[in-house]
């Protein structure tokens, strides 16, 4: 969408223009140009009639039924098997472990099987989704751009070939006898994968297409969710070494729910969102949005806005209350309008409106949780360290040992980008 006539950006801090500008139908999503590698064509990416056909049947994957069955049903012994080996060996590496594990929660949303279920299998995956995730977020990279995506290229084919290959042969056989009357609905798998291939006369999605579709949600599931789950449980040790009087609302999944989302609301899995405007634009507000201009919208600045989240808005604060209308505990880390993540439900649950409503937790607290309960403490020994191949703040390493004792309070933050605009090219 760049070209030698674009605008200088405009900037978007404010909540209530934030909210407009994401409901704007002529303003085209742009945070992905540069990893177009990998996410071109998917769901995120798509615009107008396009956008709306894929994501209404998408969108079943994220009924509330189904995500009850996720999280009840399935992701429990997911976790486990996942959790336990390290448990048993008494420490492990969070991002590694954080990401192995959402993978393997992501890979049965998105519809990717691993039949294997080795270590060998688990780890070409893990392999191949970190390189995805590498080109999705490009845009942040210190690498050379050429490289990453020739790197991004050679995965995707990996990918398809070891993963999604199979995944399809054995959906289409399991459609093909349910359309025969051979079985029933509830015998087909419940993931995106499933039903983009009994709805692929309407959508026509062409093979590459597809093949990052499905990417794309696994990376999308296991990264965002990751660095959460790592952040948030950094988030709670620290707390509860300053706080030890908090110990037992361990027990409380309300609260740690609470945790992840303020922890989500000071770290938006992308600091900005990027918008091109397609026509000119008048916001709301009565800001002109000229045609051509790109749009930053800030979220760091718009979730730790102390109007609205009040004068401790920037620090970490489980008990925080939104006081505001329409707005989540989360600000606007899942985006609005029709872009709004897919997933986000998924990933941070669903408080119900009132006492008899079913609340559901989320896959990053529910996760966040069987951590904790398994007696995990950021290692006294090694402290962990902040990523520095990339302009987003990530964790590079936090080692956790597993063990009932008390941590030792030793406070660590990550690097001061997350209170301003990460540049946006």
């Amino acid at each position: 969408m760049a070209n030698s006539t674009e605008q200088a950006a405009i900037f978007i801090t404010n909540l209530d223009e934030a909210k407009d500008a994401y409901r704007q139908k002529a303003l085209k999503q742009g945070l992905y140009d540069a990893g177009e590698v990998v996410m071109s064509g998917v769901l995120v990416n798509l615009h107008g009639d396009e956008h709306r056909s894929r994501r209404r049947l998408e969108n079943r994957l994220f009924r509330k039924e189904t995500l009850e069955f996720y999280e009840n049903e399935l992701f429990p012994d997911v976790i486990s098997e996942t959790l336990d080996p390290h448990v048993e060996v008494g420490r492990a590496e969070l991002v590694t472990l954080s990401h192995q594990l959402m993978m393997n929660l992501a890979a049965l949303n998105a519809g990717v099987d691993r039949p294997l279920r080795t270590p060998q299998e688990t780890l070409r995956l893990y392999q191949q989704m970190m390189k995805l995730i590498e080109g999705a977020t490009l845009v942040h990279s210190r690498r050379d751009p050429a490289e990453v995506s020739a790197e991004v290229r050679e995965a995707l084919g990996d990918f398809d070939s070891e993963f999604v290959t199979p995944s399809i042969q054995r959906r289409t056989e399991l459609i093909q006898r349910h359309v025969a009357g051979e079985i029933d609905e509830s015998s087909l798998p419940r993931d995106v994968l499933s039903v983009l291939l009994r709805n692929e006369d309407d959508l026509k999605i062409p093979r590459d297409v597809l093949v990052r579709e499905i990417g794309f949600f696994l990376l999308a599931g296991a990264h965002t969710s990751a660095t959460a789950f790592t952040r948030s449980t950094h988030n709670i040790l620290e707390w509860l070494a300053a706080h030890p009087e908090d110990q037992a609302k361990l027990d409380d999944r309300r609260w740690v729910q609470g945790c992840v989302h303020e922890t989500v609301r000071l770290y938006p899995s992308s600091p900005t969102g990027v918008r091109w405007a397609l026509e000119d634009v008048v916001l709301r507000s009565g800001r002109h949005i000229p045609a051509g201009s790109k749009v930053v919208i800030d979220l760091v600045a718009v979730n730790r806005d102390p109007a609205i989240f009040g004068d401790d808005a920037g620090d970490f604060n489980p008990y925080r209350q939104v006081p505001a209308e329409g707005v989540g505990p989360y600000g606007l880390s899942f985006g609005h309008g029709m872009h709004a993540c897919i997933g986000q439900e998924l990933a941070a649950g669903i408080i119900p409106a009132d006492q008899a409503g079913t609340q559901l937790f989320g896959v990053v607290t529910v996760a966040v949780m069987a951590l904790l309960e398994r007696g995990a403490r950021a290692d006294p020994d090694e402290a962990p360290s902040v990523d520095s191949s990339t302009q987003r703040p990530y964790w590079s390493r936090y080692p956790v040992v597993f063990t009932g004792r008390s941590r030792p309070h030793r406070p660590t933050v990550l690097p001061p980008s997350t209170t301003s605009v990460v540049p946006v090219i």
